[in-house]
Formats: C-alpha cells, sequence, structure tokens
C-alpha cells in the first residue's frame, strides 16, 4: 500500500511539473486595458480526390444511380441568414418583429428536406439535383409551377475536414449592450413596451459567453485574433496561435468585459481588418474570418449601409470573410441581412448563450467553412421563365432565365434529408409549346476558384394534374407561403409603427390579393430615416387575423399529408398570432410646419 501511494504521489508531482512547464510555454498576449482605453478614447477547402484537371472549366458529373447510400454525405444550404431566431424571440416577448428577421433562407434553415436525389450517388463537391411541382394556389385560384434545386455534395461526413482558421473576433462593447436581452434599447428614450418577461440578463454577457464557448472548438494550429468597439475601436488580443495563448486567461478577460460609449461598427470592423495585416490571406490552407458579434444598433455615424458593406465586400476580396451574430431582440436584421449578401457571409441570431453554444457544438466546423462560391443557374425554355427565386439571400438579382448563389455552406444531412439543403424557383410559364422540356446549366467555382459545371434536362408531368415529385419540394413550398405571408404582414404592420401608412386598413380580399405574391408588391413601401427604430407593440389586423386563419387550414393539411411534426414550429407561431387581440393600426401622422410669418 505504501508503494502504492508513493508511486501516486511521483505521478501527481510529475503531472504537475508538466502543467507549470505548459503554462509557461503560454502567453497571455490581452492587450485591452478598459481603464487606460477609457481615458484615451476621451481625449484549405476539405479534399475530394482528384477534381479534374488544372485551370479551365471542369465538368460535374450529374448524380451517379445507385441502389442505395450506404456512407453518410455531408449537405450543403446557402449562406445569408441561418436561423429566424429574432422573429420568434419578438413574437415571444410581445414585440412585432423587423421585416428581415424572417427571410426564406432563414427558414429553410430551420429544417431537413429531401432533396430528390432518389437514391443517386453524388461524387463530386457539388452536384444539383432537380425536383419539380405543379399545384393549384387556393388563394389565387391560378396554377403555378415549381423547380427545387437540392443541395448535394459527395464529401463523406466521416472524411469532411475544415481548414485552419485565421480568426478574429469582433464584439460590440457599446452601451445599448448593457441593455437587457429581452428589451428594446431604444425604448429608454421614450416608447415603453410592457414585458411581463423580468430576466434581467445584459447582452453583454450573452456575448462574451457565446465567444467563450466558440473558442473551445478553436485547435492549436488556429490563430485567434479580438477587437473591441464603442464609439472607438480597440485590440484586444492579436492574433497569434491558440497553442501559444493562455486560453484560461484569455477566458477570465473576455468575462469581465463591460459595455460603455456609442457604436462605431465602421471602426470596428477596420480594427478587425487591422489584425489581419502582416499575414497571408492567401494561404489555401487557411480560412481566414471575422466573427462579428453586435446587437446592430448603431448610433455614430455608420447608419449608411454602403460603408459597412462595403467594408464588408472588400475584405471578402482579400479572403476574408464574414459571419455576423446578432444578440438581443432588437438586433437589426434589415442592415445586417444586406450586409451578409457578401460573398462568404452568413449571420445567426442569438437567443441565449446555452442554445448558441448547442450551435457551436454541432455546427461550427461548418459555420467557418464556404464551399461554393458564385454558383449560377441558367434556366433554357421557351415555356417557362424564373418568376421568384426562395431561398438565396441573392433573390432579388435572379432575372426571367438566371438564379445566382453567392456561396454554399456544408450543412448536416441526417441520411436521408438535408438542413436547409433546397433553394426553391417559381416558374412562370410563357405558352403552350409541344415540347415541355427545360435545360438547366449550372457553374460554379470552388474555394481555391477552380471552375466547375453541369447541364441537365428536367419536365413538368402531363398537362392538367397537380402533383410534387417529392416531400422536399412541397415542404419548401408551404414553408415559401409562410414566410412570403409573414413579410407582408410586417411590412404593412411595422409601417403603422413607425412609418406614414397608406395600406394598412385594407381589408381581408385587398390583402389576400397581394399576399401570396413573392418579390411581396405593395403600393408603397416604407422608409425609415434611421436604422434606429423603436420597437412596435405586437399587433394583427382584423383582416390578417382572417388571412392566418385562412392560411392556417392549408397549413395543417400539407403538415398532416407531410406527416413532419417539425412544421408545428410554423404553427405555434400561427396560432399565437391568430390568439392576438385584434387590432386596427392607426396611420402615423407627420407633424406640420405650420408658421405663417414671411420676412
Amino acid at each position: 500500500m505504501k508503494r502504492l501511494l508513493f508511486l501516486i504521489l511521483i505521478a501527481n508531482v510529475t503531472l504537475f511539473a508538466m502543467t507549470k512547464k505548459t503554462n509557461k510555454d503560454t502567453v497571455d498576449d490581452w492587450e485591452y486595458n478598459s481603464t487606460i482605453e477609457m481615458k484615451d478614447s476621451m481625449r484549405t477547402m476539405p479534399t475530394m480526390g482528384n477534381m479534374g484537371a488544372k485551370g479551365g472549366v471542369v465538368a460535374m458529373s450529374a448524380p451517379t444511380p445507385k441502389s442505395f447510400r450506404s456512407v453518410k454525405k455531408v449537405g450543403m444550404a446557402v449562406g445569408g441568414a441561418k436561423d429566424t431566431n429574432n422573429f420568434k424571440a419578438n413574437i415571444d416577448k410581445g414585440y412585432l418583429p423587423k421585416l428581415d428577421s424572417i427571410t426564406y433562407e432563414g427558414q429553410f434553415y430551420n429544417h431537413y428536406f429531401d432533396t430528390g436525389l432518389n437514391g443517386d450517388t453524388c461524387k463530386d463537391l457539388f452536384c444539383p439535383s432537380y425536383s419539380s411541382a405543379k399545384r393549384l394556389n387556393s388563394f389565387s385560384n391560378e396554377d403555378e409551377f415549381f423547380l427545387s434545386v437540392g443541395l448535394n455534395s459527395g464529401i463523406e461526413e466521416g472524411n469532411f475536414k475544415r481548414k485552419k482558421l485565421n480568426l478574429v473576433v469582433v464584439l460590440d462593447i457599446s452601451g445599448s449592450m448593457g441593455s437587457s436581452f429581452d428589451a428594446y434599447h431604444y425604448d429608454k428614450m421614450g416608447n415603453k413596451v410592457a414585458n411581463e418577461d423580468k430576466s434581467k440578463k445584459k447582452k453583454m454577457q450573452i456575448a462574451t459567453e457565446s465567444i467563450v464557448a466558440m473558442l473551445s472548438h478553436l485547435k492549436d494550429d488556429d490563430r485567434l485574433g479580438i477587437a473591441l468597439f464603442d464609439h472607438g475601436s480597440y485590440k484586444a488580443k492579436p492574433l497569434n496561435l491558440v497553442a501559444n495563448s493562455d486560453k484560461e486567461a484569455i477566458r477570465e478577460h473576455i468575462l469581465a468585459l463591460t459595455e460603455r460609449g456609442g457604436t462605431n461598427w465602421s471602426a470596428g470592423y477596420k480594427e478587425g481588418l487591422g489584425l489581419f495585416e502582416g499575414v497571408n490571406t492567401s494561404d489555401k490552407l487557411y480560412e481566414n474570418r471575422i466573427i462579428f458579434l453586435t446587437d446592430a444598433m448603431p448610433n455614430t455615424g455608420e447608419l449608411s449601409k454602403n460603408k459597412l458593406f462595403g467594408l464588408a465586400k472588400n475584405a471578402s476580396e482579400r479572403n476574408i470573410h464574414t459571419t455576423f451574430i446578432g444578440v438581443g431582440v432588437d438586433f437589426n436584421n434589415d442592415l445586417v441581412e444586406y450586409v451578409s449578401k457578401t460573398k462568404g457571409a452568413n449571420y445567426f441570431s442569438v437567443h441565449s448563450s446555452k442554445a448558441f453554444s448547442k450551435l457551436l457544438d454541432e455546427e461550427f466546423e461548418y459555420m467557418v467553412t464556404p464551399l461554393v462560391y458564385d454558383l449560377e443557374l441558367k434556366l433554357s425554355s421557351s415555356n417557362y421563365s424564373i418568376e421568384a427565386v426562395y431561398g438565396s439571400p441573392d433573390a432579388k438579382i435572379a432575372t426571367g432565365q438566371i438564379m445566382k448563389v453567392n456561396t454554399l455552406f456544408p450543412s448536416k444531412n441526417d441520411g436521408t434529408a438535408t438542413k436547409g439543403g433546397v433553394v426553391l424557383l417559381k416558374l412562370k410559364k410563357l405558352g403552350e409549346g409541344s415540347r415541355d422540356d427545360i435545360k438547366l446549366d449550372v457553374s460554379y467555382t470552388d474555394v481555391n476558384g477552380k471552375a466547375f459545371a453541369n447541364a441537365q434536362k428536367i419536365s413538368f408531368k402531363s398537362q392538367g394534374s397537380y402533383y410534387y415529385d417529392n416531400s422536399g419540394i412541397q415542404k419548401a413550398i408551404i414553408v415559401s407561403d409562410y414566410v412570403t405571408i409573414m413579410k407582408n404582414w410586417l411590412m404593412d404592420t411595422r409601417a403603422g409603427c413607425n412609418d406614414d401608412v397608406k395600406w394598412v386598413m385594407q381589408d381581408t380580399p385587398a390583402i389576400m390579393k397581394r399576399c401570396m405574391i413573392y418579390p411581396p408588391k405593395h403600393p408603397l413601401y416604407p422608409v425609415m430615416a434611421t436604422w434606429e427604430k423603436k420597437s412596435c407593440k405586437l399587433k394583427v389586423s382584423a383582416g390578417y387575423k382572417k388571412l392566418f386563419q385562412m392560411f392556417k387550414k392549408s397549413y395543417v393539411a400539407e403538415m398532416n399529408t407531410l406527416g413532419d411534426d417539425s412544421l408545428k414550429k410554423e404553427l405555434t407561431i400561427l396560432n399565437t398570432l391568430i390568439g392576438q387581440t385584434t387590432s386596427e393600426i392607426t396611420p402615423v401622422k407627420k407633424p406640420v410646419d405650420d408658421w405663417q410669418f414671411k420676412n
């Protein structure tokens, strides 16, 4: 027994010595000192084997027929919004969400879709698959034609490996980050909204806890830098190898941060870019990424979205990509949705540090690893053109024959369906030609700039019959219907809160006539004078309540046909809105200059 105790003692002493040695080899390279800064302010992609010859355009193969899929593959999803958490959080707290708190691609990423491979095997980096559908729109009583683009990859899940990271975290430490996570910062300026939730957790606490959770996913050969900003900007930690940094000390510094001052997005972003100085951003072994955490409430100078958009776009051209993470119910999705259209960009909304930690555990490797750039689909048909695109932040730049997607990221695949794995096209019928064939030409580049191309033909089934090729396209259509209706509701109702309103008082038939049209079309579109919008109380007019009730019937019917319980998330929000006390909107009257004296 004594010999055993002696051996244990020796082992513990040796382990302690090793730990001490490791600590000596790491450095606490934190540079930010809040006291000093306050005084100063007052004054390579995953391997795929043989991808083809170097240079030129490499032909992609179509999915190879196979009777079964024995190996689980990674799926793909578009960049841009990766959730609609902010939309739901606002409704849960009794606020009216902002218009772009719900997007088609964000809502798609809440679901898994059959991509239409039908047992075929993808052997390339990216393989598009196509499914078609024809339905009778119960609102417009018109025939509609849809085509889904399934986003598939030949990368085996077990072989997926992200690049090394040059990661710079840019954190907003402005005064608005001291607000409660569940409250609107600008309500302090006069617009109070009753909120029974007494949670006092600050947005700053949520943000710092989220960063600490993120750091646990970094490897020794990654590099980490941290920049901070309020009305100024500060280098908190230089971009150094994780292996050389004292992780525990850095963690304590992050959790000790406090909020102060105004907000200058541009200064913070430039500070983050500055940390890449001296780093070879062309090194194909590394992904260069800025993760920008903010409540998106700028109040000093940078209200022009073109300025921030220009910075992110220029950074992308230098191979530095951006992930935006919005914190708090007052997170300004409208501005960040614009910025996230940049190549290689995506964004998430944080509604709790616990939920975000779970997301990181499941998807951190995917969220920092773009795989496909500049995806373009050209549709050639004498009988059809592209009328609308659902599920891409670049949808508005689609023409009658072309669909574009800036970036595809890897996505989870459960073996039968892919998370967010579709883009949906609504086609316009141009005529009744003898041939109904549609030729689809797809081109894209990988992260190293190599070009690929693929061509396939599809056709709709016999005239007069309504059908869905599979559950994936059927689900994508009903989810898109839901988003379209929610966007129309937000346009109308927010107009009555923050803007002049001219169409909110329309009756149900008038709302129905335009509410299933995408892009949402209105006689006028609300224009905000500033990004600093105050909160709006959750309201549902009588017209929209009737519309929600009508849509719920068709939605439940589709959900039951699909047998898909994941669609209950949307149904829960529909029931919440239907249960709201009917409240007609009072138009906002503009102030009048009634001065009559003339010099």
